[in-house]
């Protein structure tokens, strides 16, 4: 039985508490992924070291996310946020004093299981602590500031590399952790879920599956696609996640209850999650550098040119969430999608070390419209017909499956940019970065007519009125979306 303390706090301080540390957490990927060609440069880091400093926080996060939601509900979920916020403070830390590749991978493996406590924990508390009349504006906030560390990651990032160093943008993250821990022993009541078992065997499982698949594809080139050791790693991720899938179902108290996937929409969404999250990162991963490497441009210039992308998002979103009850989500989604391969097949087509910035910015802008599209209509779609007590474990399997998305997108295209011959020189990176982009493009089409088979607005309709009917539940009620 869940159980919440009965203070009352002030709305904006909750807000504050439970969104600044998932504003750090968030601001830090987009930011991290801008200081690549600066980190290269500084530790001598390869294209493959570059891809692990990505995927070490993606790997970690999407590994653990669910876990941090069970632990949350057995142990306190104020209490798993704390210890994530302070062992993403702690990692900042050391990735701020690495000064070697491998310590700077690391310490990204570990903030990414403090950030897997921060982003699904944050809205559970901020719910929790707010009235009824007051949550739906409370979100809207936290979601606004979610979108923020986003769209703001690559010009602070740029600001800070180019005002100090690499090290700062972890820096940062130091004040911002020690401030947050008051704040929120202040502001949030602790609360409890069902205090069921946590699935260590599943958890094992999966991680290990899905790194044995990233590393794999990201030693294919240099070890050889045919050689023991790519084979073994692929075919060996293929086997644990087989074995995970087996052990969900017989598992007491599943990491993932294979159960949710007998929706369609849900199902279908979160092939969505793991498409768009492939397509566009991995395309993001090549275009950050091309801006840098290739056409000369500061960290801070090149975050201020991709402006248009990451911040159109902040106003279409918000937009698309209010006209999504009238259009259904299958429409904006797919729209998103087909907006978001245009974009990517327009930078790629137009690619050059000379390519003027105005070429660009009309497809940073269609892509950023695009991902607008897709971002609330997919969390919308994603709980459509999940009954209130697997709110947070549906929401958490998407956003578990989105960062997995990241990772392979990244792996896969970085493998396609190296397999043609890519180098991080200004010559050797525009020929081998076009087919990589491309390969981007062609997964979010694909994703695209993926999404058609979204349910319809009529169907979708029938189907939330038939999920809103009574059933009986094992797990608490008040368990609410994770909204990572």
């Amino acid at each position: 039985m869940a159980s919440t303390s009965a203070r009352r706090v002030p709305v904006w301080l909750a807000i504050i508490a439970a969104s600044l540390p998932m504003f750090m957490a968030t601001l830090d990927n987009l930011v991290v992924t801008g200081a690549l060609p600066v980190i290269s440069r500084d530790l001598s880091a390869s294209i493959e070291e570059l891809q692990w400093v990505i995927n070490a926080y993606s790997l970690s996060f999407a590994t653990f996310m669910l876990m941090a939601v069970a632990l949350g509900d057995r142990f306190g979920r104020r209490t798993v946020f704390l210890v994530g916020i302070t062992v993403f403070t702690a990692a900042s830390i050391l990735a701020a004093l690495s000064h070697e590749t491998w310590m700077l991978i690391a310490s990204r493996a570990l903030q990414g299981v403090g950030a897997a406590a921060l982003m699904p924990l944050s809205l559970t508390l901020l719910v929790g602590s707010v009235s009824a009349k007051l949550r739906p504006a409370a979100i809207g906030i936290w979601g606004g500031i979610s979108g923020l560390g986003v769209a703001l990651g690559p010009l602070i990032g740029g600001a800070v590399i180019e005002g100090w160093n690499w090290q700062a943008i972890f820096w940062l993250n130091v004040p911002v952790g020690i401030i947050s821990v008051p704040l929120v022993l202040l502001a949030l009541p602790n609360s409890f879920g069902a205090k069921l078992r946590a699935d260590v065997i599943g958890l094992v499982l999966a991680g290990l599956g899905v790194f044995g698949l990233v590393y794999g594809i990201v030693r294919g080139n240099d070890a050889g696609w045919g050689s023991a050791e790519v084979i073994g790693t692929l075919g060996g991720g293929v086997i644990l996640l087989v074995l995970f899938v087996l052990w969900e179902t017989k598992a007491a108290a599943p990491l993932l209850p294979l159960r949710l996937f007998r929706d369609r929409s849900f199902t279908v969404t979160n092939l969505v999650g793991l498409g768009f999250s492939f397509g566009i990162f991995g395309a993001v991963f090549i275009l950050i550098q091309f801006l840098q490497i290739v056409q000369g441009h500061t960290p801070l210039e090149a975050g201020l040119m991709t402006m248009p992308w990451t911040l159109a998002p902040m106003i279409v979103a918000p937009l698309t969430g209010l006209l999504s009850p009238r259009t259904g989500t299958r429409l904006p989604i797919v729209v998103g999608l087909v907006f978001l391969a245009v974009a990517m097949f327009w930078l790629a087509s137009t690619m050059s070390p000379t390519v003027a910035y105005g070429e660009m910015v009309p497809a940073f802008l269609l892509a950023g419209v695009g991902m607008g599209f897709v971002f609330a209509p997919s969390s919308t779609a994603v709980l459509a017909n999940m009954a209130p007590a697997d709110h947070a474990k549906a929401s958490g399997t998407n956003s578990t499956l989105r960062e997995i998305g990241v990772a392979l997108g990244v792996a896969v295209l970085t493998a396609v940019f190296t397999g043609a011959g890519g180098q991080l020189t200004p010559t050797g990176y525009v020929n081998a970065a076009i087919p990589a982009i491309m390969v981007g493009a062609g997964v979010l089409g694909l994703t695209a007519l993926i999404a058609l088979a979204l349910p319809s607005k009529r169907a979708a309709r029938a189907n939330a009125r038939l999920a809103a009917q009574p059933v009986e539940s094992t797990v608490p009620a008040d368990l609410v979306s994770s909204g990572a």
